[in-house]
Formats: C-alpha cells, sequence, structure tokens
C-alpha cells in the first residue's frame, strides 16, 4: 500500500502577523492565491487581504471577521506550496478546526478557492456580529475531563447560555457562553482543583448565543454548489466523515447534509479531540499541519504521541 495523506487544517486562534508570508515570497503558486483573494475581498476588510496577512496589526488580524477569510487563504496558499514542492499528495482524509472545515473541504474539490473565500468572511462577519450583540466569552479548561467540564457548565450556569465549546485535547477543554457565567464558571473550576483560563475573544463561539449567525449562514449556504468530496472530510460536529452519499439528491441528500452541519457547526461543540482519536488508519499514513501556526501539531502530541505530524508554516519545514 503506498503511503496517504491526511491534511489538518487550522481555525481561529492560530493568526499572527506576518502569517503566509515566506510561502507567498518562495511559492509561486501560494502567491496566486493571495492575488485572488485580494481580488475577490477587494477593500471590504479596509485594505488589501495579503497586506493585513503580512503587516498586521494583530488587533485586525485578531477580529474574527479578518481572521477567519484570512487563515483561510493562507492555508490553501500553503497546499498550493505544497502541491508545487512535492507533487501529488494522495489525500485518505482532510479536517479542519471549525473554520478549518472549510478549508478541508476547499482541499477535497468540494468548492473553489473564491467561493470558500467568499463563504468564510460572511461566516467571519455574522459570527462577529452574534459576538457584539451578545455578551459572551470562552474559558479553556486545563486539566478537566469531559464530565468534570459539564459539571462546571452545570454548577455555573444558572439559568444563562453555557456549554462545552472545544473539545480540543484530552485535558483541555474550553467552555462558552454569557460573559457572567464565563466568570462563574472560573470560580467554580477553582473549587473543583481545576485550572480556569479566560481566553481573549469576541465572544461565545459554538454556543446557542451564535444561533443569529447560524441562521444567517444557512442562507448563505442555500445558494452555493457543493461537489462531492475527493476525500473524506470529517465534520466537526459528529467527528465523522461527512455522508457522501446520494450526493446530489434533494431534501437529505449529501450535499445538503453537509450544508446543514456546517450551519450546525457554528453553534455546537467542536469535536477536535474525538475526530483526531479516530483519524488513526495505520503505518501508511502521513499528517501534514497547513499554515498558519503551530496548533494543531501540539494538541496531536496530547492526543496520540505516536503520531508524528509535519508542520509546514514556513515552506522549508
Amino acid at each position: 500500500m503506498s503511503m496517504q495523506h491526511i491534511i489538518l487544517c487550522p481555525g481561529q486562534g492560530a493568526q499572527a502577523a506576518g502569517m503566509g508570508r515566506a510561502w507567498f515570497e518562495q511559492s509561486s503558486a501560494a502567491k496566486v492565491v493571495f492575488e485572488e483573494a485580494d481580488r475577490v475581498l477587494g477593500s471590504t476588510l479596509g485594505a488589501p487581504l495579503s497586506e493585513i496577512c503580512f503587516n498586521g496589526p494583530a488587533q485586525r488580524i485578531n477580529q474574527t471577521d479578518v481572521s477567519q477569510p484570512a487563515i483561510y487563504t493562507v492555508s490553501v496558499a500553503c497546499w498550493r506550496g505544497l502541491l508545487q514542492k512535492r507533487g501529488n499528495l494522495p489525500l485518505r482524509a482532510a479536517a479542519g478546526l471549525s473554520l478549518g472545515e472549510y478549508t478541508a473541504l476547499h482541499i477535497a474539490s468540494v468548492f473553489d478557492f473564491a467561493t470558500g473565500l467568499k463563504l468564510v468572511a460572511q461566516r467571519g462577519r455574522l459570527m462577529q456580529d452574534a459576538a457584539v450583540a451578545s455578551k459572551g466569552g470562552m474559558v479553556a479548561l486545563i486539566g478537566a475531563d469531559d464530565d468534570q467540564a459539564q459539571a462546571v457548565c452545570d454548577k455555573a450556569a444558572q439559568g444563562e447560555a453555557l456549554v462545552c465549546a472545544n473539545f480540543n485535547a484530552p485535558g483541555q477543554i474550553v467552555l462558552s457562553g454569557a460573559a457572567t457565567a464565563c466568570e462563574r464558571a472560573v470560580a467554580a473550576a477553582s473549587e473543583l482543583g481545576l485550572k480556569a483560563t479566560p481566553l481573549t475573544v469576541a465572544g461565545a463561539f459554538h454556543s446557542p448565543l451564535m444561533q443569529p449567525a447560524a441562521d444567517k449562514m444557512a442562507a448563505v449556504l442555500s445558494g452555493v454548489s457543493l461537489q462531492k468530496p475527493a476525500c473524506e472530510v470529517w465534520s466537526n460536529v459528529t467527528a465523522a466523515p461527512h455522508n457522501a452519499d446520494n450526493w446530489d439528491a434533494a431534501n437529505g441528500g449529501g450535499a445538503e447534509l453537509l450544508k446543514a452541519r456546517l450551519v450546525q457547526q457554528i453553534i455546537s461543540p467542536v469535536k477536535w479531540s474525538q475526530t483526531c482519536s479516530a483519524l488513526a488508519f495505520g503505518d501508511q499514513i502521513e499528517y501534514h499541519e497547513l499554515a498558519p501556526g503551530t496548533v494543531l501539531r501540539g494538541l496531536m502530541r496530547r492526543i496520540d504521541r505516536n503520531r508524528k505530524v509535519t508542520n509546514h508554516d514556513q515552506p522549508q519545514e
């Protein structure tokens, strides 16, 4: 059996000023991606996307409406640069953390780059708007298992929204909900002997407070045509591959189900730890993390340190 490859695509939190610049400078294929992104988005972000990626400022890159299209673009540029350098990489599967699921879908030829870029730009804007409209936050729990994290939610919610939003790795779970509930969660975690750290985020992502964004994203996705995935793409919602059966069938076909999962993803927990645990297909597999950052390689070490992830934040790696 020949070597197959699993592509891991980063989500929000991986962004940093300067991201993608080395790929842009060293790969003509990557450069084309940035140029297309600048054409597609124009001045909608206040400056060309490539300029924001390369020069910041960090405060602007960290805003949800910018970080989502920026990370998607850098990841795709990295992927195209990798293909240019290494030739064809036979794919076993692709998976992405939250926003990164859109990158994974593009890699699997579900939609072209420009369609994906428009989708993530709208998703970022809608989530930013929902965050501004609701007073929400997120809290990272270190050392908690699933039951302990749920116990913190149950103790601190007090009638407000508070849920387990990200299962990043064993002992690394993020809670999301109303700002006041998040404050109570920090205290409740401490009482249970757990470490809790409030995160610097715009709002309560992957919680019921994102429902307005989910509703509007459903309308956006309804007008988009999706192609059958060329390889398995794993869903954050189910920690299983999207169903490619009966792809074009109306009402419940694979394409419609995928759209429903992408809408659901905005308000549902991201099951990254469960996904990576299931992405174990034997020895003839290489794992690759696309730019930007090294977050997913670090999480895989906590999930299964026997699986080596090659990181491609920089072209030479």
